[in-house]
C-alpha cells in the first residue's frame, strides 16, 4: 500500500506524455485533413475555420502545447488562414482578435487583482483560522470538516480554487498531523496519515470544496466568466451578478452540504483524535497577530467591489429593472469596471506611506494567471468566429438532427453530461471553450432557447472530479499520499453524478423563470 503513491505519478507521467505526443501528432494532421475534405454546406471560410478548430481542440484536450499558447495560436491561424468572413473598413487581425478586448477580460483582471491582494496580505489565512477557531469547532471531528468545507467553499467563490486549496492544504496536512499525534499517544504506537480514513475525507474535501465553492460567483471560477461572454456575445443576454448568485449559491451549498455529509459518513474519525486540534488552531490563530494594515485595505478594495457588483440587483428589487437609476448604473459601472474600481484602489491604498508601500504593487500584480486570461480570450475569439462564419449553424444542424434531442431538458442533460465528462480529460477552461459554442448552437438549430443549455455546459464544466489530472486542486491533494486512487475516482464520480442531478433542473426550469421576473 505505501508503494502505491510513489509508483502512480511514474504511470501518470507516462500517460502524460503519450497524450501529448499524440495531440502533438494529431492536431496537424486533423487541420491538414479537413482542409483538403470537401465538406458540403460549408462555405470556405467555415470550412477552413472548421479545419482549424479541430486542431486546436485537439491540442486543448491532449495539452500538447500550453493552453495559453494553443488559444493564441487559434486565431493566429485563423487570420493566416483567412477563416473569417471580412468586414468592411476592419483588419483581419482586430476582427478576429476583438475577443481579447471583451469587457469581461477586464472582470478576470480585477478579480485577479483582489485576489493576488488577499492571498499576498494573508487575509484568507486569517479568516480560515477565525472561523475553524470557533469555541467548539476543533474538538469534533464533524464540526471541524464542516468548517473546513465551508471555509474553503467561501473563499473559493472569489480566489480561483487552484489557489484555495493551495492555501487551505497546508492547514489540512497541520491539522491532520495533530490528530496523528493526538492518536499515537492515545494508541502508543505511530499512526501513518495514509491510514486514516479521516485523512482521505479532509484531502477529498478540500480539493471538491474549492472547485464547487467557485459555482457560487461569477468570478469563482474562470469556465462561469466564459459562459457568460460567450452568451452575452452569442445571445445578447446579459446575467447580472445578483441574477448568477441567485442560482449559483445555491448550487454550491447543496454540493458542499453534500459533501460534509459524505465524507462525515465514509472517512468518519474517532471524537478523541480532533482534541488537539483545538489547541493547535487556538496557538496557530494567535500567531496571526493584530489585523494589518494592508489587511484593512483589501477588506475595504474587496468590500467595495462586491458592493457595486451587488448594487444592480437590490436597487432593481427595491425600485425597478427599468428605473432610470438601475439603467444608469448598469450602464456606468458593469461589473468589469466595479472589479477594475477595487483593484486599483489597491494601487493607491497606502500601507506605510512614509516608505511609499501601497497594498499591491506592480510586482505583486504580474503574478496573477495571465495564461488564463489569454486561454478565455482565444477561447471568445474563436466562439465569435463559429457564429459569424455560419459554422456554429451548420455543427447545430447536424448535431440537432443526429442526436434527436429537440428539447430545453434533453439537451440540457447532454451538454451537462459532455461538460463534465470532457472536465475529467481537460482543463475545465478549455471544456467550457469547447462545448459552450456548440450548446448554444445546437440548441439554436432544435428550436429551443440556447440559454438554459449553454449554462448547463458552463456548469459542468466546472466539475470533473475524478482524477488527479482533472485539476489542479486534486492533483495538489492527491500529492499528500493521503488518497488511494480508487476513492478519488469513486467519490469523484459520485460528485459528478449529483452535480449533474443538481445542475439540469436549475438551468431547465429555475433559470428561465429567473430570467422572466428581472
Amino acid at each position: 500500500m505505501d508503494s502505491t503513491p510513489a509508483e502512480c505519478p511514474s504511470r501518470e507521467e507516462r500517460f502524460e506524455r503519450i497524450r501529448r505526443f499524440v495531440g502533438f501528432a494529431l492536431a496537424p494532421a486533423l487541420f491538414v485533413g479537413i482542409w483538403f475534405l470537401p465538406v458540403p454546406g460549408l462555405d470556405e471560410p467555415a470550412h477552413r475555420l472548421l479545419a482549424v478548430i479541430a486542431g486546436i481542440v485537439t491540442l486543448w484536450m491532449t495539452e500538447a502545447l500550453p493552453l495559453p499558447v494553443t488559444a493564441l495560436l487559434g486565431p493566429t491561424l485563423c487570420v493566416l488562414a483567412g477563416a473569417f468572413i471580412p468586414e468592411a473598413g476592419t483588419s483581419a487581425v482586430k476582427q478576429v482578435f476583438r475577443g481579447f478586448g471583451d469587457p469581461v477580460i477586464f472582470l478576470f483582471i480585477g478579480s485577479f487583482l483582489l485576489a493576488e491582494a488577499m492571498l499576498h496580505h494573508g487575509l484568507n489565512r486569517r479568516i480560515a483560522f477565525q472561523i475553524l477557531g470557533l469555541p467548539g469547532v476543533g474538538r469534533s471531528p464533524f464540526r471541524l470538516l464542516a468548517a473546513f468545507g465551508a471555509i474553503t467553499a467561501t473563499i473559493s467563490m472569489w480566489v480561483s480554487n487552484t489557489a484555495t486549496t493551495a492555501m487551505m492544504f497546508p492547514i489540512a496536512m497541520a491539522i491532520l498531523h495533530e490528530m496523528a499525534r493526538r492518536q499515537s499517544e492515545r494508541t502508543g504506537r505511530e499512526t501513518p496519515l495514509a491510514r486514516m480514513p479521516f485523512a482521505t475525507g479532509l484531502m477529498l474535501l478540500t480539493a471538491f470544496a474549492a472547485s464547487v465553492g467557485g459555482l457560487g460567483t461569477p468570478v469563482g471560477t474562470p469556465p462561469n466568466l466564459i459562459g457568460l461572454g460567450l452568451i452575452e456575445r452569442s445571445l445578447g443576454v446579459k446575467i447580472s451578478f445578483f441574477q448568477w448568485m441567485s442560482f449559483g449559491m445555491p448550487l454550491a451549498v447543496v454540493m458542499v452540504v453534500f459533501l460534509i455529509l459524505l465524507f462525515a459518513r465514509t472517512c468518519p474519525a474517532d471524537a478523541g483524535m480532533a482534541g488537539g486540534s483545538a489547541d493547535w488552531l487556538k496557538r496557530e490563530k494567535a500567531k496571526l497577530g493584530p489585523v494589518s494594515r494592508g489587511e484593512w485595505n483589501v477588506m475595504f478594495a474587496f468590500g467595495c467591489t462586491v458592493l457595486l457588483w451587488m448594487a444592480p440587483g437590490f436597487m432593481a428589487v427595491a425600485l425597478d429593472s427599468r428605473s432610470e437609476p438601475v439603467k444608469w448604473f448598469d450602464k456606468h459601472v458593469p461589473e468589469a469596471i466595479a472589479a477594475l474600481i477595487g483593484a486599483l484602489l489597491l494601487f493607491g491604498l497606502p500601507v506605510r506611506i512614509q516608505k511609499w508601500e501601497f497594498t499591491l504593487t506592480w510586482r505583486e500584480a504580474a503574478r496573477i494567471d495571465w495564461g488564463t486570461i489569454l486561454l478565455f480570450g482565444g477561447g471568445l475569439a474563436l466562439g465569435d468566429l463559429m457564429f459569424s462564419t455560419g459554422l456554429a449553424g451548420w455543427m447545430g444542424k447536424g448535431l440537432a438532427g443526429a442526436l434527436h434531442a429537440h428539447s430545453t431538458f434533453g439537451l440540457v442533460a447532454l451538454f451537462t453530461a459532455v461538460a463534465i465528462v470532457l472536465s475529467e480529460t481537460t482543463s475545465n477552461v478549455a471544456a467550457a471553450n469547447m462545448v459552450v459554442p456548440v450548446a448554444i448552437a445546437v440548441a439554436q438549430a432544435a428550436g429551443v432557447d440556447p440559454l438554459p443549455p449553454a449554462l448547463a455546459a458552463c456548469l459542468g464544466a466546472s466539475m470533473g472530479f475524478m482524477l488527479p489530472v482533472s485539476t489542479p486542486p486534486n492533483a495538489i491533494v492527491y500529492g499528500s499520499g493521503c488518497i488511494p486512487l480508487l476513492k478519488m475516482v469513486r467519490h469523484g464520480a459520485l460528485l459528478d453524478l449529483v452535480g449533474f442531478l443538481v445542475i439540469v433542473p436549475v438551468t431547465t426550469w429555475f433559470v428561465p423563470w429567473l430570467m422572466k421576473v428581472r
